[in-house]
């Protein structure tokens, strides 16, 4: 019998992936699962992929509650932005959380406040292991922010160049695609299929995503200088992946492309989930589907004095449900890589 967990808003899409892998983890054991709208369904009737998996398939969905909650010794927390912070503080003191929203993200509170509404919460551990020194804030957290899907792959792409010094962390765009997965599960005219199949659209453009403090905030604190992020999300029509194409000013003329390379191979030589793929092979969303997996691949281009790194996730693997898992394992003195797996689902 492994740890008691808990799914709170199990029902959207990162919840669906969070009890797909659960249902095969060797160490946690799936106790409560919570769904406001869909209370007293089954699991496998709003996620058939589901149907068959014990004890998955045989449970129901809960009201949310956070005293059904309070007996398991690590919650996640898969809810929209504003309703964390109010089931956090319900929870007793031992009681271990990983949250998938952004409640807790920022330390900035002006950040917070251009980009959500209600009162800002403060910041926990940031839950992305690979950033510098974060593995061993998280394994001595009781309570870990993962940050979002867009952040986690810009962060992972930058944060080892802007923390060797190969790039200007004032001067960085970002143009990332992701799949209509990403936009959550809540019905809208401009994802449906009609809308999305044959069509890429770019959306909360000139600095308006929500992840982007989030990028400039790590990237900052990895390099002790502010950073500045031009950021472009695009919905492309696939139903999960994100792909991240990322330059930045290169911080000298002489920096090339071996450099950049020496320093994502400093950086991911030893991590398990993050493949710095072979010179001139380029990431690609399909590699990493289904899989806690990232691709990440980086060139100089002198022309334009420009460091250009592109990293593949799955934004509902390594940008949500892949990496929660990846921090309970931590927080709960797991192996890291328990329940998870680098290597994608391919064709």
């Amino acid at each position: 019998m492994g740890a008691r967990v808990a799914v709170a808003g199990a029902s959207g899409y990162a919840g669906g992936e969070l009890l797909r892998l659960l249902a095969g983890h060797p160490g946690l054991a799936l106790a409560v699962v919570t769904a406001a709208s869909n209370a007293a369904q089954p699991v496998a009737d709003v996620h058939p992929h589901l149907a068959g998996l014990p004890p998955v398939a045989d449970l129901r969905f809960q009201p949310l509650d956070a005293a059904a909650l309070a007996d398991c010794e690590l919650v996640f927390l898969a809810l929209p932005a504003g309703q964390s912070a109010t089931i956090a503080a319900q929870l007793p003191a031992g009681v271990k959380i990983v949250d998938l929203g952004p409640d807790f993200r920022l330390a900035d509170s002006a950040a917070w406040a251009r980009h959500y509404p209600g009162a800002h919460q403060g910041r926990w551990v940031t839950g992305t292991p690979e950033l510098p020194g974060a593995r061993a804030k998280i394994q001595a957290a009781e309570r870990v922010a993962a940050p979002g899907c867009y952040a986690t792959a810009a962060m992972l792409a930058l944060v080892p160049l802007a923390a060797a010094g190969t790039v200007d962390p004032g001067d960085i765009v970002i143009v990332a695609a992701s799949g209509t997965s990403g936009a959550g599960r809540s019905p809208r005219a401009d994802l449906l299929a009609t809308e999305v199949m044959g069509s890429a659209s770019a959306y909360a453009v000139a600095g308006t995503h929500r992840h982007t403090p989030e990028i400039e905030q790590a990237i900052g604190e990895a390099c002790g200088r502010p950073a500045s992020v031009s950021f472009t999300p695009v919905l492309a029509p696939m139903p999960r992946g994100i792909l991240a194409t990322c330059t930045a000013r290169l911080a000298a003329p002489d920096i090339s492309t071996e450099d950049l390379r020496a320093a994502l191979a400093a950086r991911y030589a030893s991590e398990p989930f993050v493949a710095l793929l072979p010179p001139g092979r380029w990431p690609a969303t399909g590699s990493v589907c289904g899989s806690n997996g990232v691709q990440v691949q980086v060139a100089a281009d002198p022309r334009a004095g420009r460091a250009v790194v592109v990293a593949a996730i799955d934004n509902l693997g390594k940008g949500a449900a892949g990496q929660a898992i990846q921090d309970a394992n931590l927080m709960l003195g797991l192996p890291e890589t328990a329940g998870l797996t680098p290597i994608g689902v391919a064709p």
